[in-house]
């Protein structure tokens, strides 16, 4: 199928590897204009060389305040404008609900709902100027069933998710459409770091759902909270 995106401008954070690298390898390969961010810079050079195209690289840490705007400016002063965002952030580490500091909470907050927040802000008014937007979210799975062992980062991502729903109401009368995606294990250092066995999907298979929800069959799609997770998740809703 032929997602209708090529030449549309996309931002993706936190995209050096994992799935962040797999959403902008996919938009590569249908033809986006690609800009990924990482606070690594060498992991982020070696990422660039794996890509379509021509993208930008882009050296921040996303989960300081002041860098998604000045990610989304960068992207725009690049490439004249931004058509499709994937945010994504680092996640919390290890804690259960009981042991997890004012401190570790404040930081998943800051990282994992704040951090969304702002990039959407930034990346709004030119989606609004061109008439059309994309707007994927990178959360968990952890927001339909928490994680015992992940509590900071259920907490924080539950929070974004319900201001999430709330913000896509207010966007898709500007054609632009806000969905998270909320995957379960997936192949990735990230869940290979935290000791997770068992089945895993592959990142790639993630990065072609995110894409598709970034085409132009998806404008009537708008405010889902989609797992990724071969059926892993266990509720109804």
């Amino acid at each position: 199928m032929d997602l209708g995106i090529e030449g549309k401008v996309a931002l993706v954070t936190a995209a050096s590897a994992g799935l962040g690298f797999a959403s902008a390898k996919a938009l590569s390969e249908e033809g986006c204009r690609v800009a990924i961010n990482s606070h690594d810079g060498s992991r982020l050079d070696a990422a660039v060389t794996a890509l379509d195209g021509d993208p930008l690289a882009l050296t921040a840490d996303v989960t300081d305040p002041d860098a998604p705007a000045a990610l989304v400016a960068s992207t725009v002063e690049r490439f004249g404008g931004l058509d499709i965002l994937i945010a994504n952030a680092p996640g919390p580490p290890r804690a259960r609900a009981l042991e997890a500091t004012d401190d570790a909470l404040l930081d998943a907050v800051e990282a994992n709902l704040l951090t969304s927040v702002r990039l959407v802000r930034a990346a709004v008014p030119h989606m609004r100027a061109a008439g059309w937007g994309r707007i994927v979210l990178l959360t968990s799975v952890a927001i339909k069933e928490p994680i015992p062992d992940l509590a900071a980062s259920s907490a924080a991502r539950t929070g974004l998710w319900a201001w999430a729903k709330s913000a896509a109401q207010d966007l898709i009368d500007d054609k632009i459409t806000l969905n998270v995606l909320a995957p379960g294990l997936h192949d990735t250092d990230r869940v290979r770091a935290l000791g997770h066995t068992g089945p895993t999907g592959d990142p790639a298979d993630f990065g072609r759902i995110a894409a598709f929800l970034c085409s132009v069959h998806t404008g009537f799609l708008s405010g889902v909270a989609l797992q990724v997770d071969g059926a892993g998740t266990l509720g109804l809703l």
